[in-house]
């Protein structure tokens, strides 16, 4: 089988492609980089693939801009437009790390430009293999060993299960010239000291293949992942309620799932409020902490989303839920309260024939004996409540056993007559004002859904 072939074979496997797409080849002008542009090229007329280059230049080297030269000599002898993006690398910290960034964020916005659906970047086998040596050292768990994924998101590597050695023997079966990188030699940098000298060492004394058999490793490892991937994401569709730009669980039932999954559920949860990836070391101990008894009172801060607990629920959410500010209530009047989506209301009724609601949301008072205007806010500190028909309790213990979550306490709407709790908004009215038999008046508060404009 050819080249372009045995990659089109590993593009079916991992369905990298569907046909007709634009794809944006990241091309550097390696030997890598080159055979990619090259076999897309090659199967470009089958797939119906537009294809679009990004070089781009980091300016980590005086000699930068030749690289770009020679990769827009190859576009043109190729038939492929090519863009040069020029970067700039955060000095501060790893050089590797920061140059990865700003690579990834300007193929993401080439793409965008180009209307790209697929970014194809040259990962090999062989990178996968001194991938998963690194991880190895660093005492990764399975998801590390998993290395490099053939597919995340838009980005699809068609060469990741191709050998270097093939790929230079295909450049010079075309006749197509690359570029040695010289940094690809600079033993600062832990890739190019696995990659010249622990895998051929591993290769003279233990394994001549090694690599291959670390490659196998990913695979077998990327399996694992994706199934445990397949669970986690079916347990959260199944536990998880959204609302308000947060998402609560059950903890009982993360508690019942392995650690990996409920961990992995965590971890999903947080990428879908826009959580920094990729968030593995902190989905285990937010799990721990999260499932900790006593639980955490306090809402923690992990990978940039607010996790909080309260009772048998947890919140995960990109920020805590607003409190509610004071405002003034009319009698009678209307207020939108819309941090809640509700909508409180007071009217003031005849007493005649009046009948004192049972509902949670509805309350009704003797209206002669309140002031015109009412305040609404949130809960104080160390705030004392007298319900109707009990004696006097604190306020937060109230909310505790009427199971009102920690992240809700703040939100809840506290009515307020003359310095005392008139009511605990949807949950229980205060001693004050009862309706009785010399009530003329009755001043009715209910909380709704808001009125949606037509």
């Amino acid at each position: 089988m050819s080249f372009p072939g045995r990659v089109e074979r590993t593009v079916r496997r991992h369905a990298m492609l569907a046909g007709g797409e634009t794809v944006l080849v990241a091309v550097s002008g390696g030997a890598d980089s080159v055979a990619l542009l090259h076999t897309l090229v090659a199967l470009a007329p089958a797939w119906r693939l537009r294809l679009s280059v990004l070089h781009v230049d980091h300016g980590l080297r005086p000699d930068a801009a030749r690289d770009a030269d020679v990769v827009q000599a190859l576009g043109a002898r190729l038939g492929v437009p090519v863009e040069v993006a020029r970067v700039a690398v955060s000095p501060r910290g790893s050089l590797e790390a920061a140059a990865r960034a700003a690579r990834y964020a300007a193929l993401d916005a080439a793409a965008d430009r180009v209307g790209a659906t697929r970014v194809a970047l040259g990962h090999t086998a062989d990178d996968q293999a001194e991938t998963v040596l690194m991880r190895l050292l660093e005492g990764a768990g399975v998801r590390g060993l998993a290395g490099i994924p053939p597919v995340r998101g838009r980005f699809v590597r068609p060469l990741i299960e191709r050998r270097r050695v093939e790929i230079v023997a295909e450049l010079r079966r075309a006749g197509l010239a690359w570029i040695e990188d010289p940094t690809n030699a600079d033993a600062r940098f832990l890739r190019n000291r696995v990659r010249h000298e622990l895998l051929p060492l591993l290769a003279q004394a233990f394994a001549p293949d090694v690599a291959a058999a670390l490659a196998r490793v990913a695979a077998l490892a990327r399996g694992t992942i994706d199934a445990l991937d397949r669970v986690a994401a079916a347990e959260l569709e199944r536990w998880a309620e959204r609302a308000g730009g947060a998402l609560t669980l059950p903890r009982a039932a993360l508690a019942a799932l392995p650690p990996p999954v409920a961990a992995e559920v965590l971890r999903r949860a947080a990428l879908e409020l826009g959580g920094r990836a990729p968030l593995r070391a902190w989905a285990h101990r937010g799990l721990a902490r999260a499932l900790a008894s006593p639980a955490p009172r306090r809402a923690l801060r992990l990978g940039g989303v607010t996790l909080e607990v309260s009772g048998p629920r947890l919140r995960l959410a990109a920020a805590p839920a607003p409190p509610l500010p004071p405002r003034a209530l009319a009698v009678p009047g209307r207020l939108a309260l819309p941090e809640l989506g509700r909508t409180l209301e007071a009217r003031v009724l005849d007493a005649r024939g009046y009948t004192v609601p049972r509902a949670a949301d509805r309350v009704a008072f003797d209206a002669d004996a309140l002031p015109a205007a009412l305040t609404v806010r949130r809960r104080r500190a160390g705030e004392r409540f007298t319900p109707f028909g009990s004696g006097e309790r604190r306020l937060k213990t109230f909310l505790i056993d009427a199971k009102v979550p920690r992240w809700e306490r703040d939100r809840v709407p506290i009515v307020e007559a003359g310095g005392a709790i008139l009511w605990v908004g949807g949950l229980r009215r205060g001693a004050q004002a009862p309706v009785a038999a010399a009530t003329r008046r009755v001043l009715e508060l209910a909380l709704s859904a808001p009125v949606v404009p037509r």
